[in-house]
């Protein structure tokens, strides 16, 4: 087996994607290539459309050098089994376009959301167990992307690992599932129209049931451990922190940025918050903002959908911390410093008690 080790990161631009790059690239001994495009600076990408089996075999064609696959790619659809059949299709795309590049791929590293315990379908059964915890009839991506890569790897064609996050928070901005941004977007409207910090979703969400998050940077660390350890061969883990109720974070997020927190007042975000683009504007000029569209910035429906989940999501730690993955990170500390770099990188205003 070669020291070399060349990653391809595929879904670079997106939450897991970019904080991989950063890692690999800070890591300093891998070399890496971004698909299709990344933030980070000098990183050779590669243009690809994963749907399309003869285009990504012609731009894979100079990535034989592969040893290593990230992948992080997601094209969602209303249809989940459409939604099934396109990124399933991706995933098999990209790995028949290594092969005929020549690629000796060691390992692929892929995601799985918590949808692959079926919370998308409703009420689902906390802990989340990797291999316990059964799969739901109908349509999963996962599910085809799963038995894929065991399908190639049971042929001798590379080993893999699954790592299976929740709510992923970083520091990008246009990518409609990034939870900070929404909590950053909306105490910083609360804040221009001087009214309290009151979390938008269901009380008993806020008071009652147990939440999840994953950190994207201590994911990218994870996702190394994953890439290289034996013990993560052909296996798939949870990362998620600990477990939390909002209305603790929501009070620790308030503090952090200085703001009142009052009582929770349920609406829904996806369809009161585009009437705030007026305010937004005026935000954003005054702070220099990004100049991204108010209804590119945040995905308000995604923040509707976590804010109002009224059951328990927990997935289980156990297996890989026995595996040998044991790095620690506080859920709080974590969503406070993505605040603190969303206001950096401008693309929301940086909070008085967050400056440095």
């Amino acid at each position: 087996m070669t020291d070399s080790k060349v990653a391809l990161v595929v879904g670079a631009s997106g939450i897991i994607g970019h904080a991989l790059v950063e890692t690999l690239v800070q890591d300093g001994s891998w070399s890496v290539r971004a698909l299709r495009r990344t933030l980070v600076p000098d990183v050779e990408t590669l243009d690809v459309d994963l749907t399309d089996a003869i285009a990504t075999r012609d731009a894979l064609a100079a990535a034989g050098d592969t040893t290593h696959v990230f992948y992080a790619a997601l094209k969602p659809d209303g249809n989940l089994g459409r939604e099934a059949e396109i990124n399933g299709a991706m995933l098999r795309n990209l790995l028949d376009g290594l092969k005929a590049a020549g690629a000796k791929l060691q390992r692929v590293v892929h995601y799985q959301g918590a949808k692959v315990y079926g919370v998308h379908l409703g009420p689902s059964t906390a802990p989340f167990y990797e291999d316990e915890t059964p799969r739901h009839l109908g349509p999963n991506f996962y599910y085809d992307q799963e038995d894929l890569l065991r399908e190639r790897g049971e042929r001798g064609d590379f080993e893999w690992s699954i790592l299976r996050p929740d709510v992923v928070v970083g520091d990008i901005a246009g990518n409609p599932m990034n939870i900070a941004l929404v909590i950053g977007a909306f105490a910083a409207l609360s804040q221009e129209t001087g009214v309290p910090l009151r979390f938008p979703g269901s009380v008993r969400t806020y008071r009652e049931v147990l939440a999840q998050l994953t950190d994207a940077r201590w994911l990218a660390r994870a996702s190394l451990w994953a890439a290289l350890d034996p013990a993560a061969r052909n296996q798939a883990f949870n990362l998620v922190g600990e477990p939390f109720r909002w209305e603790r974070i929501w009070h620790k997020v308030g503090e952090a940025l200085g703001l009142e927190v009052a009582e929770p007042l349920p609406f829904s975000l996806g369809q009161q918050m585009p009437e705030m683009a007026g305010v937004w504007q005026r935000i954003a000029e005054r702070h220099g903002l990004e100049p991204i569209p108010f209804d590119k910035l945040v995905g308000w429906p995604f923040g509707d959908f976590i804010f109002n989940t009224e059951f328990d999501m927990v997935s289980d730690m156990g297996k890989i911390r026995r595996a040998g993955f044991t790095e620690a990170v506080s859920t709080e500390d974590c969503l406070i410093a993505a605040l603190r770099r969303l206001g950096e990188k401008g693309y929301i205003p940086t909070f008085a008690n967050l400056q440095p």
